[in-house]
């Protein structure tokens, strides 16, 4: 009998190191962030709580969440989402930039497989995610985990090489009214340049203007074709009200109306224009 309790007391111990490990390993964004991050309301210019922000998304059918990649709170903010959304309601889809059209069927059948096995070395899941190391693991590993581990779908948003190859070398646009406005497409060409440091010449430009408009077509098209509730997760300028995503999704459907939370550094200026809602943190350290 004494050795039946002491193995009953056992497993029981066992199960709750289990729990306690597992709750523990859920994002505590709300301590670790509360004294270096604030959350704004753009239509009323009024700050928000982590609550109202999650209340406020959760009702929307289309939310697009925009990052500064290399931020790693703006990734500790993703998988947080990703996870108080889903407790909520039930998530329809997630969809991110870092994962390609040609990764969807890896996605798919890893997805499935984790419900039976759920237990795997980072090292085997990018090796059967096909990951693309430009997205760097130590930044995107919790966010694509958490969303792999959820009852949603796990959608690509982005071109696969092939695609950018072929459209950097035609550099065919999409078609659109919005999102073909030359201003939207000044601003986007200014940004190009910047990025690098001024030096592209004006063909080198058209195919990486191109690229950027197609990008932002495909991300509109995944987001309206997704399961709904949808989260997209993409760079600040794929977000963009002005710039991005949300000018392409109004050219394929003019009822369409996303939710953008911007995700931003302090110091960074966030417009109405660009974002319904702003969450500013610390700027990273390089």
């Amino acid at each position: 009998m004494k050795t039946k309790l002491l193995v009953a007391g056992l497993l029981i111990s066992l199960l709750s190191a289990c729990q306690q490990s597992a709750r523990q390993s859920e994002p505590q964004l709300e301590q670790s962030l509360a004294f270096s991050s604030r959350i704004e309301s753009l239509r009323d210019n009024q700050p928000l709580s982590t609550a109202e922000l999650v209340n406020r998304l959760s009702a929307a059918p289309m939310v697009i969440v925009g990052e500064k990649h290399d931020n790693a709170d703006h990734h500790r903010i993703e998988q947080w989402l990703i996870s108080q959304l889903a407790a909520k309601r039930p998530q329809g889809s997630v969809l991110m930039e870092m994962i390609a059209s040609d990764q969807q069927d890896a996605v798919n059948q890893l997805q499935q497989g984790l419900k039976s096995s759920p237990y795997i070395r980072d090292e085997r899941l990018q090796q059967l995610l096909q990951w693309n190391n430009g997205w760097p693991w130590s930044l995107y590993g919790a966010v694509v985990t958490t969303a792999l581990k959820g009852n949603a779908p796990l959608l690509a948003a982005n071109l696969s090489a092939s695609e950018v190859k072929q459209i950097y070398q035609t550099k065919q646009m999409p078609a659109g009214i919005l999102s073909s406005q030359q201003p939207v497409l000044d601003a986007l060409s200014t940004l190009i340049v910047t990025m690098h440091d001024g030096q592209i010449d004006a063909d080198r430009l058209a195919s990486m203007l191109a690229v950027q408009q197609n990008r932002d077509r495909f991300m509109a098209q995944q987001l309206l074709a997704a399961p709904k509730p949808a989260l997209l997760i993409a760079g600040g300028y794929h977000a963009a009200r002005n710039l991005g995503v949300p000018l392409h999704l109004r050219d394929l459907d003019k009822q369409a109306r996303p939710l953008v939370l911007m995700l931003a550094e302090q110091g960074m200026k966030i417009t109405a224009g660009q974002a319904d809602y702003v969450w500013y943190v610390a700027v990273v350290a390089r």
